[in-house]
């Protein structure tokens, strides 16, 4: 029989009202409050549970518990979970050496990566992200390694390091396309479009992401609808479509508020904010910007912090307001420093130098501004710009472009053969027609002819004779030579050199026979 829920009460010194937390030994984590949960994740919980104590096996146990992460959106309640997935695993690996366990473990690190990564501890999530990574790639699991590999390449792309994240990126997909893992390919494809649309690259960008959206639709990803809508709004918004724009922001927040993605919920509200903000209906985008801001500081979500802390300080940067402006522009570029994320950094230096020239502290202003234009940079380098079009042939054209090559190969193996066979044809002909030319003025002994004329035909048989050899060895020499004009010259020079004594020689013969 199921457990009841027992009550702990204790009073709370700032508001004193009691809450109520579920039975660890039954709900497996401290602090689980159910009242605090959407209808939705209350169920899933509560089938989770009812299937893990009804299970005879760990890894059915197990398998429990990781579908309650996996579509549990409470980020107060699914990581809790992980940690215990991740310390029931390790234990039970101290006893056995499964796949299965280790697949779990996997999963788990992969997890505890995503949450320093959403807290902007990058160098932890890429630890985790690694570890993961190495197991999976010693089980081979492909879906598993292409999905560490996408998230991977995500905090390359969040640090501005572009090359390394479409590297990570495009290993993924081509493993997701062999595994048939669509809903893994939709999560690439959305990332290198992110990738265009952060180079202004909006045709390119928008088609990998109607393209994701497609597969996402397909296949019912709820999750990744909601990102494709919002990142499509995004580039509506870049393209001066403002109300396609907030149609596409709404679609999102609708979808998130239904699976509870607070910061989905957080992000689509700065969005829509920011709209309202070119609009100029401030009071609007206020009210959004100060709602994305509660949420993004209730799940400690840094980067969007940093970036609702922004947008407030411009709007109130727009309505003269320049103290507050610059409260709130220095705290978010005092987070987003702690982060190190350069575009984040970037929209909070130029705001600030912004506020600064305003008020007329030019010091400060170019001070903010270099920093501003340091970013900037460190996003849209040149080799950054090469990165994203090496990425468009490899995606789109790889398959197309190695089946061009190999035909262009077998095509120029076709033609040097019969421009070979064609040459060596001439080549023989023309040392046929020398020969016959030196045994007909042999025969010329056979009759009588002018000294002059003997020695005309001689010099015209060796001249054709010293061509045909330059003919014959101009391909050998220009892969010494290279064309240069000094080196070809001094090439012949030294076979006309060679050929001189047999020519004296040779001529000789040749005058006592006709001459007789």
């Amino acid at each position: 029989m199921k457990k009841l829920l027992f009550i702990i009460l204790f009073l709370n010194s700032f508001n004193g009202v009691t809450q109520q937390f579920a039975d660890k030994e039954y709900y497996l984590i401290d602090s689980l409050v159910l009242e605090d949960l959407t209808e939705g994740d209350r169920k899933l919980i509560e089938n989770s549970i009812k299937k893990y104590h009804s299970a005879k096996h760990d890894t059915s146990k197990i398998q429990a518990i990781e579908f309650l992460i996996e579509e549990c959106w409470d980020d107060n309640v699914w990581p809790k979970y992980n940690s215990w997935v991740y310390e029931f695993v390790n234990q039970k690996l101290k006893i056995t050496n499964g796949k299965t366990l280790k697949k779990s473990l996997a999963d788990a690190l992969n997890n505890i990566g995503y949450l320093y990564s959403s807290q902007g501890q990058l160098k932890e999530a890429l630890d985790y992200y690694g570890r993961g990574l190495k197991i999976r790639e010693e089980i081979d699991d492909k879906k598993g390694i292409s999905n560490s590999l996408n998230n991977i390449g995500y905090l390359y792309e969040t640090q501005g390091q572009v090359k390394e994240a479409l590297d990570y990126y495009g290993r993924g997909l081509k493993i997701q396309e062999v595994i048939d893992d669509k809903k893994g390919a939709s999560n690439s494809l959305n990332n290198i479009a992110e990738i265009y649309r952060n180079q202004d690259q909006l045709n390119e960008a928008l088609k990998y992401h109607i393209h994701s959206l497609k597969i996402r639709e397909e296949i019912g990803y709820k999750y990744g609808i909601a990102n494709s809508h919002n990142n499509i709004g995004l580039i509506y918004k870049k393209q001066g479509q403002f109300e396609e724009a907030l149609e596409y922001h709404n679609k999102s927040l609708q979808i998130r508020e239904e699976i509870g993605d607070k910061k989905g919920i957080a992000n689509s509200l700065n969005n829509i904010g920011a709209i309202y903000t070119i609009k100029g209906q401030f009071k609007e985008a206020l009210n959004y910007d100060i709602k994305s801001l509660k949420v993004s500081e209730e799940i400690g979500d840094k980067e969007g912090i940093g970036l609702s802390l922004n947008n407030i300080g411009y709007l109130h940067k727009n309505q003269g307001h320049f103290k507050e402006a610059l409260e709130y522009g220095n705290r978010s570029l005092k987070i987003s420093k702690e982060i190190g994320i350069p575009w984040s950094i970037k929209y909070a230096a130029k705001l600030l130098s912004g506020i600064y020239e305003k008020q007329g502290n030019g010091m400060k202003a170019l001070e903010m501004y270099k920093l501003y234009i340091q970013m900037k940079d460190s996003i849209n380098n040149e080799a950054t710009q090469k990165a994203s079009i090496r990425q468009q042939t490899k995606y789109e054209f790889e398959k197309a472009q190695i089946v061009k090559e190999n035909e262009a190969k077998e095509q120029s193996r076709l033609e040097a053969e019969a421009t070979g066979r064609r040459n060596n044809l001439q080549y023989s002909l023309m040392f046929l027609g020398i020969l016959v030319l030196f045994v007909g003025i042999l025969f010329l002994g056979f009759i009588k002819v002018s000294p002059s004329l003997a020695e005309g035909l001689i010099f015209f048989a060796f001249l054709i004779l010293f061509e045909f050899v330059l003919v014959f060895t101009e391909t050998y020499l220009e892969h010494y030579t290279q064309g240069e004009p000094m080196y070809n010259l001094f090439a012949n020079s030294i076979l006309a050199l060679l050929i001189f004594p047999l020519h004296s020689v040779l001529e000789r013969l040749l005058k006592k026979r006709i001459l007789k």
